[in-house]
């Protein structure tokens, strides 16, 4: 018999996380590049909505043993996802150092013609230095947010899904 609350809380998820990479993506069409950090926060998105999806279906076809399996997956994405922008948030704030690929200096060349063509040719995005903030909130700290609400939805979807009974 298929979990009707397991299948729509997994679609809840999937359908969140997708809303919220596809902001992502029209802010960078806005011209707000990501920075390294940014991108590497968008990964959980790219891992959870097909997996929010798969336990959806699994759920809806009655194959209740392996959606709480699911839904911790879900979880352990989404708090890793929350873990690294709170980092992010942290090289904002100017709490502890960043990546030096996206927070450093250049390198110090040998001649001046060398520093003026490092200068011409690094697009460095800086991790430590918000391109936006929305509701007095830089789009990584809305991430930690976004990233828990996933993660405590995930882990309600683990204590109401159908487990066999032994």
């Amino acid at each position: 018999m298929p979990s009707s609350t397991s299948t729509r809380l997994a679609l809840a998820i999937a359908l969140a996380a997708f809303v919220t990479i596809a902001m992502a993506w029209g802010f960078q069409w806005a011209g707000y590049a990501p920075c390294e950090l940014c991108l590497k926060e968008r990964l959980p998105y790219y891992a959870g909505v097909p997996l929010a999806l798969l336990v959806a279906w699994i759920a809806w076809s009655g194959r209740a043993g392996v959606v709480p399996a699911g839904f911790v997956a879900l979880a352990l994405i989404f708090a890793a996802g929350a873990a690294l922008g709170i980092y992010h948030t942290g090289v904002e704030w100017h709490f502890w150092p960043g990546p030096t690929s996206c927070t450093g200096s250049l390198d110090h060349p040998a001649a001046v013609s060398d520093f003026l063509h490092q200068l011409q040719t690094t697009q460095v995005v800086q991790c430590d230095a918000p391109a936006l903030h929305v509701a007095g909130l830089s789009l990584a700290a809305w991430n930690v947010l976004v990233c828990m609400g996933l993660f405590a939805a995930a882990a309600t979807g683990f204590t109401v899904s159908d487990r066999p009974r032994r």
